[in-house]
């Protein structure tokens, strides 16, 4: 059955949007851990902290709401200023910042700590949230720009947290359904696990299209539509955006390209292997099939099997 607008509305207010008091309780808790951080951090080192930014899906409004297939990540940029950009010193940054936190909370069990490629994280299990602590030494010349360090690879990039937000809020704006698709689209992914996709990558995609192809009218179709485009493309289309029309066009060799529209110089998808790309590609024609099917059949139960069982459009 094709579902109308108004039922993809409530399937999402009612079922992957983040509720309005638990957004009110996790801004509670991660402003308690920025000021804490803050004096720790101030006490125990020489940096300077030129602003701390809440960042990703919690900061787009795109996040889901907590389920066991849907963690609850909120991601805080903290701008380290007068520094070098030098491995040394990002380095040492994660690594003080997972210190600073196993102060911070002293009774929390060792594993609710973690030091990721580009991040220090702690787990808060009672509400289920976890925060990823991003430190970027800030770029003197443009404040909202830092460069971050990947341990693994030790390359630098340089991202811009306040900008990714705008992009976002741009094309919400110009599109009153686009946070509600990449909604839809991450409880996709959640569900069905295509390999090195990442929820950054869904916005991206569905801002492309709305790009090329103008305001959302149907919900159902333009979610039909990304599906499609994965597939179809098989994601060999370069992904670019008009705030980098300006600069100078950069070859990536890599198997997918999605560049960054607040650094033209950075594929965001650069991670993702040819493997993980076919599969990929692969598990959107099926969820592509399957969506083409329901929107023609009279069974909402099709659609649980591109969303999961909780995919309801009434009480």
């Amino acid at each position: 059955m094709s579902l109308t607008n108004s039922d993809l509305q409530y399937y999402d207010g009612n079922v992957l949007r983040l509720p309005s008091e638990k957004r009110t309780e996790y801004h509670a808790q991660v402003d308690n851990l920025i000021t804490e951080l803050r004096k720790h951090i101030t006490s125990n080192s020489d940096l300077k902290i030129a602003k701390v930014v809440k960042a990703g899906s919690f900061a787009k409004y795109t996040i889901l709401k907590k389920t066991v297939d849907d963690p609850i990540d909120v991601d805080i940029v903290f701008y380290i200023s007068n520094k070098n950009v030098d491995d040394s010193t990002l380095d040492n940054l994660n690594d003080l910042i997972y210190t600073l936190l196993t102060k911070i909370y002293p009774t929390k069990a060792v594993e609710d700590f973690e030091i990721q490629r580009r991040a220090a994280t702690v787990t808060f299990v009672k509400s289920g949230l976890s925060v990823d602590v991003v430190p970027v030494i800030q770029d003197a010349q443009e404040p909202n720009h830092g460069w971050q360090y990947d341990l693994k690879t030790k390359e630098k990039n340089l991202t811009c947290a306040p900008c990714h937000i705008q992009f976002i809020r741009d094309r919400k704006n110009s599109d009153k359904h686009y946070r509600t698709l990449v909604r839809m689209a991450k409880r996709w992914k959640n569900f069905a696990c295509p390999p090195g996709l990442k929820s950054f990558h869904l916005e991206l995609i569905l801002a492309y299209l709305q790009d090329r192809d103008g305001p959302t009218q149907n919900i159902e179709q333009r979610f039909r539509e990304f599906l499609g485009f994965i597939a179809q493309s098989e994601l060999n289309e370069r992904i670019d955006f008009p705030e980098n029309s300006a600069k100078v066009q950069k070859y990536f060799s890599d198997p997918v390209v999605i560049i960054d529209p607040a650094n033209h110089e950075n594929n965001v998808a650069s991670r993702i292997t040819i493997e993980e790309k076919e599969q990929i590609v692969k598990i959107a024609l099926q969820a592509w099939e399957t969506a083409n099917y329901a929107s023609v059949e009279d069974d909402n139960d099709i659609w649980k099997e591109i969303f999961g069982n909780k995919f309801k459009i009434k009480d």
